[in-house]
């Protein structure tokens, strides 16, 4: 499926271009240098039809060959000259422009970083990627040629058409007689290309994402034989590319084809025009050979509009795309919430919290509609409920990597709104149920949990909780790279290199979303073993679906409807709500209370499930107080 994003409004390219600007500005002196360089190197070459014309109604006219050497040797420097400064101004531009380049990218790559979660959630990677190199070249190849040649050569067909005017103005006025139809044309073009332009670098980001997908996904593909539909898939994708790319071509190719050929007519009747006088004698031969000379300088400038229009408006979508990704708005990193008073309970407490995801329809069912729970300081809760629960939302919002809709989540008292993003993080860790890991070595993986300076001994204690000890035997130990997405290594290893940088930094809160998920019974019970004893100096919330996971716990929450519905030890709740001990007994159909029959299902222990509202708790924040197992 197409991931392209459409602009719900386009601006023009040259508002577009202009945001530019702000790159620019610290080159300015550089870059207007080389403008600057870049039309005087271009109007010496109308310097030349005038030294012709000295040379044929002089030198030649009176038979002087000294006269003409002394206009070849002048032809000669003014060649010369215009060679070195157009080499002057592409060295005043290349590393300047290289800068923009960096400087742009590392823009972008920053805020994407700051970006909500919810963003990342609706934007293909591809997009990104393709935003973050082939627009950014894009942007810096007009930056460094068609941008000044835009100006230059509009400057010289100036100059030049004055310097025609000049010599012979009745001729002057055949060769200005296409202007108009030029500039008719060459706006529809502009309006075609541009639509044509933007459509291929979005194809460009989908088929990045499809590439992208299917190197990661390479096990999956394989592991069900789909290599030939997923290559039938790209072939269709870059298929429709060749074919917007063929679009961009025809129409570059026409244009091309009728500046050319509109200015040539014009050539030649002023041409035919020309002769005509000369041959009147109301016209100098060495004035024809001027004017049709400096006609033919101004070839190049006019026949060029046609690619450098084309390349402004690849810069101006490829502008308009980096700048869709700009205009987002960023997580805000000012505290905008209160903090609480002194006396305000510690541990983690959620009063009234209720949860809807930005891009959910209006008046849409919250995933979490009313949350009141507390965890005081140093216990643990575990988190169980149905699939589909909202029990990740949950996790994900007191990192702030979702805002609430309503309510308030406080850390020992103090309102998560209040804090800055970077201190919030550095006091809770989140261990996720997907490990996520980069291509870097495995001690760079685990030690990214830390923001102080780590040591030796924080890696290896980090390692032995998750009973990492697979590590030892890697090629290289700690310093071995793992790969991209760390597929170098099981699943289950990838779960516990993600639990040691949990816990690597010693944080005050620790959120674990299903972190054992992936382990086998005994590697899982050593894991329990040594996470017991880092669960007494932290306040921890953990998702679980698996008795043993629960057991690390002091008290259970049952989250079931976007509510806490119970509270309580593993063993109460297995006696006293049915939902729970369904849950727990891992039958399938653990969120349904009816069987295909119409019959009630039957949940651990003999309990019925017909009211789970039994073990729903009143409308104040539900306690965890109580003594350690």
């Amino acid at each position: 499926m197409s991931t392209t994003h459409i602009p719900p409004e386009r601006r023009s390219a040259v508002r577009t271009l202009l945001r530019l600007w702000p790159y620019l500005r610290p080159i300015r002196g550089r870059f207007f240098l080389a403008a600057f360089v870049a039309i005087v190197a271009s109007c010496l070459s109308l310097v030349i039809p005038l030294i012709l014309k000295w040379i044929v109604d002089g030198p030649i006219a009176d038979r002087d060959p000294g006269g003409v050497w002394l206009g070849a040797l002048g032809l000669l420097v003014l060649g010369l000259a215009e060679a070195l400064l157009f080499g002057f101004r592409r060295w005043l531009v290349a590393r300047p422009m290289a800068s923009v380049e960096a400087s742009m990218r590392g823009d972008l790559y920053g805020h994407l970083q700051r970006l909500p979660i919810a963003f990342h959630d609706r934007w293909a990677s591809g997009q990104m990627l393709s935003r973050a190199t082939s627009d950014l070249m894009l942007i810096r190849m007009f930056l460094t040629f068609p941008l000044t040649f835009l100006v230059v050569n509009g400057t010289t067909i100036a100059v030049g058409f004055v310097i025609l005017m000049m010599q012979e103005w009745t001729l002057g006025l055949v060769l200005l007689a296409p202007v108009v139809p030029l500039v008719v044309l060459c706006a529809a073009f502009e309006k075609r290309f541009s639509v044509a332009a933007r459509r291929a670098q979005d194809q460009v980001g989908d088929l990045t994402t499809v590439v992208e997908e299917s190197v990661l996904g390479i096990r999956v593909i394989k592991g069900f034989g789909r290599h030939r539909s997923q290559e039938r898939a790209f072939r269709e994708m870059a298929g429709q590319l060749r074919g917007t790319e063929l679009l961009k071509g025809r129409l570059l190719a026409g244009i091309w084809a009728l500046i050319t050929i509109i200015p040539e007519l014009a050539v030649g009747a002023a041409l035919v025009l020309g002769t005509v006088q000369v041959a009147d004698g109301d016209l100098s031969a060495g004035t024809l050979v001027a004017f049709l000379s400096t006609a033919l300088a101004l070839r190049w400038p006019v026949e060029s509009i046609g690619f450098l229009l084309a390349m402004s408006q690849e810069a101006a979508t490829s502008t308009e795309r980096f700048f869709e990704v700009m205009d987002e708005q960023p997580e805000a990193e000012t505290a905008t919430g209160e903090r609480a008073g002194a006396g305000a309970p510690g541990g983690i407490r959620f009063d009234g919290v209720r949860f809807r995801f930005p891009d959910a329809a209006a008046g849409s069912t919250p995933v979490l509609d009313g949350i009141d729970l507390v965890i005081p300081t140093g216990q643990t809760l575990a988190l169980v409920g149905a699939t589909g629960s909202g029990k990740t939302a949950l996790t994900a919002l007191i990192p702030r990597l979702h805002e609430l809709t309503e309510g308030r989540i406080t850390l020992d008292g103090e309102d998560i709104t209040a804090m800055d993003r970077e201190r919030l993080r550095s006091l809770v860790a989140v261990a996720f149920e997907e490990p996520t890991l980069f291509s870097a070595s495995v001690g760079e993986n685990v030690l990214m949990g830390t923001a102080d300076e780590p040591g030796a001994d924080d890696l290896e204690r980090a390692l032995e909780v998750a009973q990492a000890g697979f590590v030892r035997s890697l090629p290289q130990g700690a310093d071995t790279e793992v790969g991209e997405q760390g597929l170098s290594l099981s699943g289950g290893q990838r779960q516990r290199l993600a639990l040691a940088r949990a816990v690597v930094g010693r944080p005050r809160f620790l959120v674990l979303d299903d972190p054992l998920s992936a382990l086998d019974v005994h590697t899982e019970a050593r894991v329990e073993a040594a996470l017991r004893r880092v669960l007494k100096d932290t306040t921890a919330l953990v998702v679980a679906h698996r008795p043993s996971t629960v057991l690390l716990a002091d008290r259970v929450a049952l989250l079931s409807g976007g509510r806490i519905t119970a509270v309580g030890t593993h063993h109460e709740l297995l006696r006293d709500c049915p939902e729970y001990a369904w849950l727990m007994s891992g039958a399938e159909g653990a969120d349904t209370t009816e069987g295909t029959d119409g019959t009630e299902k039957e949940g651990a222990g003999g309990a019925t499930a017909p009211d789970l509202t039994q073990a729903a708790v009143s409308g104040a924040p539900l306690d965890l107080e109580g003594e350690r197992r």
